[in-house]
């Protein structure tokens, strides 16, 4: 299923940002810039509180099962462009999962223990659903008729001579034409109303970035809804992306605003079922931890936000 729509609406997720005390410049170089990501900036947009216990207190979050798999699945689908384009086959894709598991844990051993404390059966399980995305993506994509310009790639610009902007894009596609298409991987159920302009945010976070670094406003935003199958395409424009950036800068001040007076309120929400915090959150009885003090005097009272 293919489906095209615009939304005017300008929502806000997604960037990690690290908020905490800036270093001071090396002798001879510029200060540090404060930078912002799509998930970070989400997290504020979503609940003030939970911007600060990610990027201030730093509290430790234990991944779902959901959230490992889709990291699974976006390390195959990268590493199966490695591959021959004639050999791009949901087979070869089903046979990079167990190697991909492998090298995911070896590098963070902890993902093993996920499955410790399941019923017999579940990590066959958690391969499975595995296999059932990537099904998902060739039904709506043939791997072998691409040639990414770029995948799982770095991105970044400074916006306002003082906002450093920053984010991981899945994948990067350049016609011959130059026509530029930013594609972001979804491994969870389509949105709906309440959550396409979340969807969205990310991909005008980097079509911004792309705007200003390469000087070409991406002609599509492509988000691959894996599980449902579905495609959905979003076209923006250079006005639209104008206002996009002026949205992330009213966001990054509020953010220094709150960092400067040590205030970040919760912000109740359907999403609040999905929190990890919820013991340290005020809205459900909880108190926040001490707000952390600063191992140095800040350079500035910018928040550092980083990946």
């Amino acid at each position: 299923m293919v489906s095209s729509y615009r939304v005017v609406t300008v929502w806000g997720m997604t960037t990690d940002v690290v908020a905490g005390v800036a270093e001071g410049p090396v002798a001879g170089e510029q200060p540090a810039l404060p930078s912002l990501s799509p998930s970070r900036a989400a997290d504020f947009k979503t609940c003030p509180l939970l911007y600060r216990f990610r990027t201030i207190d730093r509290l430790p979050e234990r991944p779902t099962t959901d959230q490992v798999r889709g990291t699974l699945v976006h390390a195959v689908l990268e590493r199966l462009f490695d591959l021959p384009a004639p050999e791009r086959t949901e087979g070869a894709a089903g046979g990079l999962i167990e190697p991909q598991w492998a090298r995911l844990t070896a590098a963070a051993p902890e993902l093993a223990t996920l499955f410790a404390d399941l019923p017999e059966g579940a990590f066959e399980q958690f391969l499975s659903s595995a296999r059932a995305l990537l099904a998902g993506y060739f039904s709506v994509e043939d791997p072998r008729r691409l040639e990414p310009a770029q995948r799982e790639s770095l991105v970044e610009t400074v916006v306002d001579d003082r906002l450093r902007i920053r984010g991981y894009i899945d994948r990067l596609d350049v016609s011959p034409a130059g026509d530029l298409r930013v594609v972001d991987y979804k491994t969870g159920g389509a949105p709906r109303e309440a959550f396409e302009a979340r969807a969205l945010f990310q991909l005008k976070f980097y079509a911004l970035v792309l705007w200003r670094t390469r000087g070409v406003v991406p002609r599509v935003l492509r988000l691959l809804y894996l599980k449902d199958a579905e495609i959905c395409d979003y076209a923006p424009d250079a006005e639209e992306l104008v206002r996009f950036e002026r949205t992330l800068v009213a966001l990054w001040r509020a953010i220094d605003e709150a960092t400067a007076a040590r205030d970040f309120r919760p912000k109740p929400s359907r999403l609040c079922g999905w929190c990890s915090h919820q013991a340290l959150c005020p809205a459900y009885g909880g108190t926040p931890p001490p707000y952390p003090e600063p191992a140095v005097e800040p350079a500035a009272t910018l928040p550092l936000i980083e990946e």
